[in-house]
């Protein structure tokens, strides 16, 4: 008989999946506070209706960002009266995280997404310290619910309400998944303890290493390749970028070109339940220092 705790697609992703290279790729965020019924995914009608999910996905979308619900540990269903918003921007060259109310979900309807591509748009309140997400999503994925939230309670523990439980981060297989905002580095497979050391590095401006799945800025390769050379050198959350043709650039005019390859993983599930996928990951083969 097979074992639930080894069956469940964390467990078998663990055996051999790489996380670098795994974050979600997105242009920026926009984080509803929705203490109630999420349903499986966040833009699906189940908890906005048909009519105004419709609209915000297809926002969404245009503008590159990524919707998602967050909610405090140990919450209670009551909404709110006035509703926190997060929205974030990710890339190093105008990383800013700025947090505002609204009455109603609809209200989101008044936010240029746009906006969230770009430099701080003075919207809300800046948020000077790390934002910490934890994925709690259990109507779409079981693995999310039984890791994230013990993860999420003992953040919150020491970090207070800089830490929510959110919506699908993407990679639920890589739970207990953790994004901190606004520099949109994604973590995985962390306990409690490693979360705790990821924030406390997070708060002194510093990118611990551990877990680090990658900045949603980039794509896969680009993820692959700033890992590759923050394994080689130390710098700070902002002074990376990545170039074309796999290049990482520091701030201080340092450059490195790194080698990847892709590589085909046996079938997997994605998700608790699923049939098994093949997977095709990225991976550095080697860090090469460019002279100019």
């Amino acid at each position: 008989m097979t074992d639930p705790i080894t069956a469940t697609c964390s467990a078998l992703s663990a055996k051999d999946e790489p996380l670098a290279g795994t974050a979600v790729h997105v242009r920026g965020w926009v984080c509803l506070e929705f203490p109630g019924a999420w349903g499986r995914d966040v833009l699906d009608g189940t908890a906005l209706g048909p009519d105004l999910a419709r609209e915000l996905d297809a926002r969404a979308d245009a503008a590159g960002v990524r919707i998602m619900f967050i909610r405090r540990p140990g919450r209670g269903t009551a909404a709110p009266q006035r509703r926190q918003v997060l929205l974030a921007q990710s890339h190093p060259a105008q990383s800013w995280c700025e947090r505002l109310e609204i009455g109603t979900p609809a209200d989101l309807l008044d936010l240029d997404f746009g906006l969230v591509a770009g430099p701080a748009p003075g919207l809300g309140t800046p948020e000077t310290d790390p934002v910490v997400l934890v994925c709690a999503h259990g109507k779409r994925d079981q693995c999310c619910a039984v890791v994230g939230r013990p993860v999420a309670a003992e953040l919150a523990a020491e970090f207070g309400d800089a830490v929510w439980e959110c919506s699908h981060t993407g990679g639920h297989r890589f739970a207990p998944s953790m994004i901190l905002l606004p520099t949109g580095y994604t973590y995985g497979r962390l306990s409690a303890q490693q979360s705790l050391d990821v924030v406390r590095a997070a708060t002194h401006g510093e990118v611990h290493m551990a877990g680090l799945r990658g900045r949603s800025s980039w794509d896969s390769r680009g993820q692959v390749a700033e890992l590759a050379v923050r394994e080689l050198v130390d710098a700070g959350p902002n002074e990376l970028t990545i170039e074309p043709n796999s290049v990482v650039a520091h701030r201080d005019g340092r450059r490195w070109s790194v080698g990847l390859e892709e590589r085909e993983l046996s079938p997997r599930p994605a998700s608790c339940g699923a049939a098994p996928k093949p997977v095709r990951s990225v991976a550095a083969t080697g860090v090469r220092v460019l002279t100019s």
